[in-house]
């Protein structure tokens, strides 16, 4: 076990991290879809396998959620899950802060930067600066349903303009040597899945993109909430297996309802790769399974008390900096669900980890409220 290094804001520029099996196209700006090398990337699509090895299990973008403290916790859990940003939009990077946006550890790596926009060329700006930072993949949000996104024209409403959602892609990959990738819906809406996922995945592969990441469920812009929008749609998993079938070269992985590692590990037979979210934030523990039974490599800690332990020097150079403990364990609470003490661990970090004076020993003290007996099965 490696304890977790403190956090080194290093901004070198390109790390080269996981990369392989990607295939970078550059393309001149302005280049439209349609010549004879856009109909040779759809070819190559449905004719030529690709691998993405460092794409086969991800921690999904979670707004308010996956934060540089987030992403650190999951590495100390799993070294090989690709990690996502929070959603950024393209006027946040180009005109906000961003350190505080854009920000992250090296330890984090591989992790990847999600956009949200819908002009081109802001987006190809947006993409230098990530990965002059150092990211490790550029991906464009065509999924989420909020009504604010849906004002600012991206998101899933992009799933109506296919064509658009191209020239992004095709942007990008000009101002970039990094993977670029989509997040998409199977459908917004009135529209047949079967359709509407097509022309997205053939618009984008047009373009060079590298992988689709695919949530397999309709999105209703009007009507449902986020929220319900996450739960209320039926999943359909065949769907994106279907796209694979049509197009085995273009990298896919599949997103929605994914509850532990069983069941990723079903998709994986169809898909080359999945992407968990909540369950991944809300039971961080099943991280600790994703290096020995999805990639065959040992864990980074042998159990969750001994990841803590690692997690340590990370937390420490944080409050060092002059950051709230909170703004770390935050993002812990869930990590000892199913063991006795699980609710007194959350419940003494919830209050005494608030305080400004809660430091390392504010923590070492709520570990020790739980038991380290095997932890009680519980339901899926």
């Amino acid at each position: 076990m490696v304890p977790i290094a403190p956090p080194r804001w290093d901004r070198t520029g390109p790390s080269g991290h996981a990369t392989a099996g990607f295939r970078a196209v550059r393309r001149p700006m302005g280049h439209r879809r349609g010549t004879a090398r856009e109909r040779q990337q759809v070819i190559a699509a449905t004719e030529e396998p690709r691998t993405l090895s460092g794409w086969r299990f991800s921690v999904a973008p979670m707004m308010d959620w996956t934060d540089r403290h987030c992403r650190a916790f999951h590495r100390s859990l799993s070294a090989r899950a690709r990690l996502y940003t929070e959603m950024v939009t393209t006027g946040a990077v180009l005109h906000g802060p961003r350190e505080r946006l854009l920000g992250f550890a090296e330890i984090e790596h591989p992790v990847a930067v999600q956009l949200g926009g819908s002009d081109p060329a802001d987006l190809a700006r947006a993409a230098r600066i990530a990965a002059d930072l150092g990211y490790d993949e550029v991906n464009l949000n065509v999924g989420c349903p909020s009504d604010r996104v849906q004002e600012g024209r991206f998101g899933a409403c992009l799933m109506r303009e296919p064509a658009l959602v191209g020239d992004c892609v095709a942007a990008m990959k000009a101002a970039v040597s990094v993977p670029v990738t989509v997040k998409c819906r199977i459908g917004v809406d009135d529209q047949d899945p079967e359709a509407a996922l097509d022309t997205l995945a053939d618009a984008v592969v047009a373009a060079g993109v590298d992988g689709l990441i695919v949530h397999a469920r309709k999105a209703w812009l009007q009507g449902l909430s986020p929220k319900e929008n996450r739960d209320v749609p039926p999943l359909d998993y065949g769907r994106a297996a279907r796209l694979k079938r049509r197009l085995p070269g273009l990298p896919i992985a599949v997103n929605g309802g994914l509850r532990d590692l069983d069941s990723a590990r079903a998709r994986l037979a169809e898909v080359d790769g999945v992407m968990v979210g909540r369950a991944a934030y809300t039971e961080p523990a099943l991280l600790l399974g994703v290096d020995p039974d999805l990639f065959g490599v040992p864990a980074p800690a042998p159990d969750a008390f001994a990841a803590v332990a690692a997690f340590e020097p990370y937390i420490a150079a944080c409050l060092a900096r002059g950051e709230r403990l909170h703004a770390v364990t935050r993002h812990m609470l869930g990590l000892f669900n199913g063991r006795p003490g699980a609710r007194a661990f959350r419940r003494h970090l919830s209050t005494h980890g608030m305080r400004p004076e809660a430091d390392l020993a504010t923590l070492r003290e709520a570990v020790a409220l739980v038991s380290r007996a095997a932890p009680e099965a519980r339901a899926a």
